[in-house]
């Protein structure tokens, strides 16, 4: 008799839409026209591009525009069509797309930076142009006369920006691993905090103005949710990735991240739970469950008449343990660990079943991410990558 077939549990996932290609270098930006079949990319091999759908199901560019200097990065408007490009020379140029996005007419240039425009973002609501460079300077200049209205030196340079438009915060992130926060003012501006929590540099940053909370992504492989609104100084951590996280999006209406990686991940954490902080790493010269010294404590070495023990710290409780005190592994998806990590035998006892199941589910986008985003109204997400590809996704599966 034959033997039964079981049908396989459907495994939700991303749809790939479409597939972008054509760029001679690396698509350094781009983003999903509203209400289009297109998309606008700026690349590091100068050129502007405005890609619709054909008749055929294809994209192609119905916009080929050349810029003097590698295009670094990009901000566009759809209510005004204002499109801003950020150069590898420092300068921001300034277009307007026609309605029908088969032409694009220059606006102005603003001498932004003395090096490459490594940020860009025009807030309509005020007539403003914020930008960051490699020269370590942020600056915003007045979108309607093109003067500059001020600036502010960081500690390295910016790799992430964003803005609160009510409250006229602006937050950037740098390779020193530090965010910085500042109040606009229309011409000047006041140091609010500094913060850091990555071990590595911050590589992207985004904004959630309803729920008040910052997500920063960085080099070290994680990405930490800081509630400002909070006041309470929360961090919550986000292990995901294998490699540096490259880009986050945030869907507002499903409170869901999408974190993108060097690794080619997509990850989508699900921020409508309860989630915890990680404990902070005790300081301890001996296991803080069986006594034995650590290898630096030669004092109780002499004494008990035993070998130091190498150091290691259970990521649940954060007690300093030896290795035979800390030998299981756990995922902890509420504080953030959705891969399994070192826990004292004791807290691996304590983990439930249910305390293990995961808060966020891994896609493959086959392709090394430099830059994404998410359309809401249809649930699409852009991904560019180091292999000059642009992928479209329909992210409705699992962003619901």
């Amino acid at each position: 008799m034959a033997a039964e077939i079981q049908p396989k549990p459907l495994t939700r996932k991303p749809i790939l839409l479409q597939r972008v290609e054509g760029s001679q270098e690396v698509v350094n930006m781009a983003v999903i026209v509203p209400k289009e079949e297109g998309v606008i990319s700026v690349s590091e091999d100068r050129t502007v591009r405005v890609w619709l759908k054909r008749d055929s199901g294809q994209y192609w560019p119905s916009i080929y525009h050349a810029m003097p200097s590698p295009c670094s990065c990009m901000s566009f408007n759809p209510e005004t069509r204002r499109l801003s490009i950020g150069l590898d020379n420092g300068t921001i140029s300034e277009f307007i797309l026609s309605e029908d996005y088969n032409k694009m007419t220059p606006v102005k240039n603003y001498q932004a930076h003395q090096s490459r425009v490594t940020m860009v973002l025009f807030v309509l609501e005020l007539e403003w142009v914020l930008s960051t460079g490699q020269d370590k300077q942020f600056a915003w200049h007045c979108s309607e006369s093109g003067q500059r209205l001020g600036g502010y030196r960081t500690s390295a340079v910016a790799s992430g920006l964003q803005f609160d438009v009510e409250t006229r915060h602006v937050f950037i992130g740098d390779h020193s691993g530090q965010v910085t926060i500042l109040k606009l003012e229309q011409e000047n501006c006041t140091l609010v905090t500094t913060f850091r929590g990555h071990t590595g540099g911050v590589t992207a940053l985004c904004w959630d103005p309803v729920q008040q909370v910052l997500f920063s992504g960085s080099s070290d492989h994680s990405v930490i949710m800081w509630d400002i609104g909070g006041r309470k100084g929360t961090a919550i951590e986000l292990q995901g990735h294998n490699d540096k996280v490259q880009a986050l999006s945030y869907a507002q209406h499903t409170r869901q991240l999408i974190s993108c990686g060097g690794d080619g991940g997509i990850v989508v954490w699900n921020m409508d739970v309860e989630r915890q902080e990680t404990p902070e790493w005790l300081d301890s010269d001996s296991c803080q469950k069986c006594d034995q010294p650590f290898f630096w404590n030669f004092k109780q070495m002499w004494d008990s008449k035993k070998i130091g023990l190498r150091q290691h710290h259970c990521r649940k409780c954060g007690k300093a343990v030896c290795g035979k005190c800390s030998s299981k592994r756990s995922s902890i998806p509420l504080m953030g660990f959705e891969f399994e990590v070192r826990v004292c035998d004791s807290c691996h006892e304590a983990i439930t079943d249910e305390e293990r199941a995961p808060t966020a589910t891994f896609h493959d986008s086959k392709h090394n991410i430099v830059h994404v985003h998410f359309d809401a109204t249809r649930g699409w997400l852009l991904t560019s990558g180091t292999d000059r590809v642009i992928k479209l996704w329909d992210m409705t599966p699992v962003v619901s």
